[in-house]
C-alpha cells in the first residue's frame, strides 16, 4: 500500500462537514422502508445506488429529501447515527461535528423532539463506547424562507444544551446567505456556532456575505473562494475555516475531475482548509476515501495529509486543551 495511505489511516482525525441523512446507506434505506411500511420507488439496493448519479446539486438534493421518508421514529435516527459512528471508528476519526436538517423532518410530520434525541441518544452512546466525542450543528434550509428558519431557532429552544451552532444548507445559487442575516444574528444572540455553504456553487459573492454578514465560525465547501484573491487573503486573515468536501464536489461537478481539485491551492494559499465527506453514502466514500482519492488524483503530499488532518481539529468547535490533545495525538501517530 502506498505509505500515504498507511499514513491516512493511522491518523487520528475530526470530521466538520457531515450531514447525517447524508449516511443513510441503501441498505438502510431499505431497511428502514420495510420498519416503517414505506414503498420505495426501487426495487433493490442496487437500483437506489445506480440512481446516485448527478448533474447538480439540485439533482442530488432531489433523491436526498426522496431519501429521508423512510426516517419516522427516534429509533430511525438513533440508528442512521450509529452506522455513522461506526465508520468513524473504522476511519479513526475522534471527533465529528455533525449537521442535521430539522424542516427536512417536521415538514413532513416528524416531530423536532423525535430527530434531536435520536441523534442525541447515538451520539452519546458513540462517546461512552467507541470515545468519539461530537458537536451537532442544526441547519437551516435555505430553500424555505427566513420565517422557517425561525420557527425551526425556536423548536430548538429546549435542546440548544446539546445544539452548538447553526448552518445554512440546501440550494445554493438563488438563495443568497442575506436572506438570513436575522435568524443568525437571534443564534450568535444565543451563544451558537455559525456555518454556511458557501461558494460550491455560489459566486465568491455568496461567501463574503457569510463572512460578513452571517458572522460564520466556518465556511461549508468555499471552493469558488479562489477566483477572488482579496477574499483569499481576507479569508486567511481572519483564519476561516473551509470544510472542504472532495468526492462531493466530483459528484456534483463542482470539479470536472478529481485532478482539478483545488484543495493543493487551497493549502498553498494558506487557508485553513479540511476534508470532509459531506454525503458519504450518496458520494462514493467516507474521510478516508476522500484523502485517498486526493492521493490518487493530486498526489497529495505526507506534510499536506498531516496538515489536512491538524487543521480538521484546529478548526473543530473543541476547547483548547481538547484541541492540543488531538493535535499532540496527530504527531505522534505521523512518526509511528
Amino acid at each position: 500500500m502506498d505509505p500515504r495511505k498507511q499514513l491516512i489511516a493511522r491518523l487520528p482525525k475530526a470530521e466538520l462537514h457531515i450531514h447525517i441523512e447524508g449516511g443513510l446507506e441503501p441498505e438502510l434505506m431499505f431497511e428502514l422502508a420495510r420498519r416503517n411500511g414505506i414503498t420505495l420507488p426501487y426495487a433493490s439496493v442496487d437500483a437506489i445506488r445506480d440512481a446516485y448519479r448527478f448533474d447538480c446539486l439540485q439533482d442530488f438534493l432531489d433523491l436526498y429529501y426522496q431519501g429521508m421518508s423512510v426516517l419516522k421514529t427516534e429509533q430511525d435516527f438513533h440508528d442512521l447515527t450509529w452506522a455513522y459512528l461506526l465508520r468513524c471508528q473504522a476511519d479513526k476519526v475522534v471527533h465529528t461535528e455533525i449537521f442535521f436538517d430539522p424542516q427536512g423532518h417536521t415538514g413532513r410530520g416528524v416531530a423536532f423532539a423525535t430527530v434531536f434525541e435520536g441523534i442525541w441518544s447515538a451520539l452519546q452512546k458513540g462517546e461512552r463506547e467507541l470515545g468519539i466525542s461530537s458537536r451537532v450543528i442544526m441547519c437551516f434550509l435555505r430553500h424555505l424562507d427566513e420565517d422557517s428558519a425561525f420557527a425551526t431557532l425556536a423548536e430548538a429552544g429546549p435542546f440548544l444544551e446539546g445544539i452548538t451552532g447553526v448552518g445554512l444548507d440546501s440550494s445554493e445559487v438563488g438563495h443568497p446567505p442575506r436572506n438570513f442575516y436575522g435568524v443568525f444574528a437571534r443564534a450568535a444572540g444565543l451563544g451558537l456556532k455559525r456555518v454556511a455553504h458557501a461558494g460550491e456553487e455560489g459566486p465568491p459573492e455568496y461567501v463574503y456575505e457569510a463572512i460578513d454578514g452571517l458572522m460564520v465560525d466556518r465556511i461549508d465547501h468555499g471552493n469558488r473562494s479562489l477566483e477572488d484573491p482579496e477574499l483569499v487573503a481576507e479569508l486567511v486573515r481572519r483564519g476561516i475555516p473551509l470544510t472542504v468536501c472532495p468526492q462531493s464536489n466530483l459528484r456534483l461537478a463542482v470539479v470536472r475531475s478529481m485532478a482539478e481539485h483545488p484543495i493543493r491551492r487551497m493549502l498553498a494559499a494558506g487557508l485553513l482548509a479540511t476534508v470532509n465527506s459531506d454525503d458519504p453514502a450518496y458520494f462514493g466514500g467516507y474521510i478516508n476515501d476522500n484523502f485517498n482519492a486526493l492521493v490518487d488524483a493530486v498526489d497529495l503530499g505526507r506534510d499536506e495529509i498531516i496538515q489536512l488532518v491538524s487543521n480538521s481539529f484546529i478548526a473543530s468547535f473543541l476547547p483548547p486543551e481538547d484541541k492540543e490533545r488531538h493535535l499532540a495525538a496527530v504527531k505522534r501517530a505521523a512518526v509511528a
